[in-house]
């Protein structure tokens, strides 16, 4: 009979696919291999939206609300994301294997180190304020990581940024300035939507705790880069930095807040 865990192990084994795949396409460039690594990271996607619906239906409620869910909802954005810009022949496929290794690494660590049970909610997170919250903050984490995809491939290691020339490299900062511009929107409103959350809970719209301060710094920096970008005309590296810069932001929020220090969004108490 089929289980929640069986369509998780399917994400993974796709996500696999997709990396292993990929990876070779990156050495020995194959038609035949490309299209088996998008389709692996399409029915990723696809087993995590099952999983996802699956998920909320037996919980009664949104599966947004604890470290295991909001990884699993984390890789599914990123992924989801990367795949809608592939298919539109907006992204290179040579971003396939990172964008599957990054949601690997997320959906190895969820099932391996974090409980999947489905618990009951505090009273404060019964509310369709948490579930808009959380998935519009978690879709602006998926595109900016993507944009720090692109960002590194600029920088570092990228096949199209590093070895197709000046063609690849616009490519890589029209990828970061879209997928910024599409990230910034979600995690502005998301917050937002927390703010009036935390009024309707807790009676205030804001109380600088820390994943509060650290979404502000995140949207800061990425504010800087779209204000750059946009009206000053910056480019290349500078720009990739920034992108670099700001997901490291989007970590500290996302994790170091998180099991690191006190405050309403943690979870290390």
């Amino acid at each position: 009979m089929l289980t929640l865990t069986h369509v998780f192990d399917v994400a993974l084994v796709a996500y696999l696919l997709a990396l292993i795949l990929g990876s070779v396409n990156l050495f020995a460039p194959r038609r035949l291999l490309r299209s088996l690594a998008t389709a692996g990271l399409t029915l990723g996607v696809v087993a995590l939206t099952v999983y996802i619906g699956w998920r909320w239906l037996e919980a009664n409620r949104a599966p947004f609300s604890n470290m295991f869910e909001s990884l699993v909802l984390f890789a599914w954005t990123l992924s989801l994301v990367y795949v809608v810009l592939l298919l539109r022949g907006k992204i290179p496929s040579a971003l396939t294997p990172t964008t599957a290794l990054l949601a690997l690494l997320m959906l190895v660590y969820a099932s391996a180190f974090l409980s999947s049970e489905i618990q009951p909610l505090m009273p404060a997170l019964r509310s369709n304020w948490l579930t808009f919250h959380v998935t519009t903050v978690l879709i602006g984490y998926g595109s900016f990581a993507v944009a720090f995809l692109a960002a590194t491939g600029y920088l570092i290691v990228s096949r199209a940024a590093s070895q197709a020339g000046p063609e690849s490299r616009e490519l890589c900062e029209a990828i970061m300035s879209k997928t910024i511009s599409f990230g910034f929107l979600f995690l502005v409103v998301g917050i937002a939507m927390g703010a009036v959350w935390a009024n309707v809970a807790w009676g205030t719209y804001w109380s600088w705790d820390p994943k509060e301060t650290w979404s502000l710094i995140t949207a800061l920096i990425y504010a800087v880069f779209l204000h750059g970008r946009y009206l000053r005309n910056w480019s290349g590296r500078r720009m990739a930095w920034i992108a670099v810069i700001g997901f490291i932001s989007v970590l500290i929020t996302y994790v170091g807040v998180n099991y690191l220090m006190k405050g309403l969004h943690s979870y290390a108490s």
